[in-house]
């Protein structure tokens, strides 16, 4: 199959990757790039182990052809941390011990950021709404939850 040319620009750094029209965005990003915070997990968009955000919205990396992210803007989990430093949803995820095995960590953080850009003042019922696409199969979600409230409440900023 003829290899296409497209732009992405991942964690603020522009690529070009030669790809076979049919490789997911998952394997553009772990593959071709070597960023491997995204998991791949089912594979069948039910775990959202590899939830990366694309413009602001929060996707599932297995349910998105890399063409179809040609020019546009991803963050990955390791895009978070600026300068060294943690973001503030990471940081309440490392206080709350929001992970246990860790696999879902990546995809949970990133719907968590995205849904937090979009509803910065959830309520607890919201929030839970917001992740019900990623699945944790070790914490029970609670201290997610409490992580994810306690960042919207303003107790981590940004630095």
């Amino acid at each position: 199959m003829e290899k296409h040319l497209i732009h992405i620009t991942v964690n603020g750094h522009e690529y070009e990757l030669y790809i076979n029209p049919k490789t997911l965005l998952i394997e553009a990003i772990r593959d071709y790039i070597g960023l491997t915070g995204s998991k791949r997990g089912c594979e069948t968009v039910s775990c959202g182990a590899c939830t990366v955000i694309i413009e602001g919205m929060a996707v599932k990396g297995c349910s998105v052809l890399a063409m179809q992210a040609d020019g546009l803007n991803v963050t990955t989990v390791e895009g978070l941390e600026q300068n060294g430093k943690l973001s503030a949803i990471q940081k309440a995820f490392l206080d709350e011990g929001a992970f246990q095995c860790g696999f879902c960590t990546s995809g949970m953080l990133m719907s968590a950021k995205a849904f937090l850009d979009e509803n910065p003042n959830p309520t607890t019922h919201e929030i839970r709404d917001g992740i019900e696409g990623n699945i944790c199969r070790c914490t029970g979600y609670n201290s997610i939850v409490r992580a994810m409230s306690s960042v919207a409440q303003g107790k981590y900023r940004e630095e």
